[in-house]
């Protein structure tokens, strides 16, 4: 099988992609991975483990460049007998039609974001992609209800697999805070440095909150775009002496059981790898009711919800939050109980089996063998 991707570097779906890649079935299914950009930590994971990945070298769909990758990825499918084909983004554009014309029987696409961060013309292709494929698989109830209310794809063509979390990983452990947040009250997010996730509102309100705290600190892990314009917010905000910003890592975990709190005030959410990470650390966990992050953070019970983009309902669920020691061991505790029992990364590498299974089926196919 082959499965699709457009970079491998530290986002939520390269990881998604990655991990899968390692855990499926030996027996039943032979991974390959294509990327157009094959660097970053996922490359580098998937090489150590000897999972091929295949370098579609191309940065537009109308060029030679193109025309090359798209041989190669012929040759690919033609020699390994390739029987699935998922693309987890906007490399369904170049991948999915072709697969079509190879005859490859079971086409998958994956909608794990809103298209409206998207531009007009990558959502017009990813629309024609829509009736190409066999079935597009979403990573959470609000994502279905996104394509079937704004892009009129038929439910029944859209297949339901929520994210999971490696617990061998992501799991509470109150004595591994890092030395340097030791006796400091630490409200922070992880993330990729992007518009969408609009880390000035926690900026903001963290600046409103600060004097509750004793040694209060903002840490922000993460790489990206939004790096120069936070860290001139910071000083804006006059936080600056009292925010952290460290880049992207690979030791995220750490990271993560050094917070108090952790707070995602994303405008645009699906599914969020980072609040789910969190949760199984047993970290408190706050993020804005959008997306299908309510369907992770049930409000009240395994974190609280805030109302997007106001910066001042965050504040008062951050300052509940810093007073209440036990509420906060509590909302940490369920989650990770939740994580554990409901999201782990077993359970997302089942059900993405069961859908490769459902459609292989389907086309007379069968899951064996070391099927390609």
């Amino acid at each position: 099988m082959l499965l699709a991707v457009r970079e491998l570097g530290s986002g939520g779906i390269e990881r998604d992609v990655a991990k899968l890649a390692l855990a499926l079935p030996a027996d039943e299914f032979t991974p390959y991975v294509a990327a157009y950009k094959p660097v970053g930590p996922r490359y580098e994971e998937l090489e150590r483990a000897g999972v091929p990945i295949l370098h579609m070298d191309l940065t537009s769909i109308a060029s030679m460049k193109a025309l090359q990758a798209a041989l190669r990825l012929r040759s690919i499918i033609r020699q390994k007998r390739i029987e699935v084909v998922h693309a987890f983004d906007a490399s369904a554009v170049f991948v999915v039609p072709l697969a079509r014309m190879l005859r490859v029987p079971v086409v998958l696409s994956s909608m794990l974001g809103s298209r409206s961060l998207l531009d007009g013309k990558s959502q017009k292709q990813l629309q024609f992609t829509d009736h190409l494929v066999d079935a597009i698989v979403v990573n959470c109830e609000a994502m279905r209800r996104h394509l079937v209310d704004d892009w009129s794809v038929p439910a029944s063509r859209i297949e339901l697999c929520y994210n999971g979390v490696d617990t061998t990983e992501f799991y509470p452990d109150a004595n591994a805070r890092l030395p340097e947040f030791i006796g400091s009250f630490v409200i922070g997010a992880v993330c990729v440095l992007r518009p969408e996730k609009n880390l000035s509102l926690l900026q903001e309100a963290f600046a409103i909150v600060r004097h509750l705290a004793r040694n209060p600190k903002l840490l922000l892990v993460g790489s990206g775009p939004e790096l120069e314009k936070l860290k001139a917010n910071a000083r804006r905000l006059n936080i600056d002496t009292q925010s952290l910003f460290v880049p992207a890592t690979p030791s995220v975990a750490s990271y993560l059981r050094s917070l108090d709190v952790f707070v995602s005030c994303s405008y645009s959410e699906a599914f969020s790898n980072a609040i789910l990470e969190a949760m199984a650390c047993g970290v408190c966990v706050v993020g804005s009711r959008v997306g299908g992050t309510p369907e992770l953070i049930k409000d009240g019970q395994r974190g609280l919800l805030f109302t997007s983009n106001d910066a001042g309902d965050l504040a008062d669920k951050l300052s509940r939050l810093m007073v209440d020691d036990r509420l906060r061991a509590s909302f940490g505790r369920r989650g990770a109980e939740f994580a554990a029992a409901e999201l782990s990364m077993a359970r997302n590498v089942q059900r993405n089996g069961e859908i490769y299974r459902k459609f292989l089926a389907r086309k007379g196919r069968a899951a064996k063998h070391n099927l390609e």
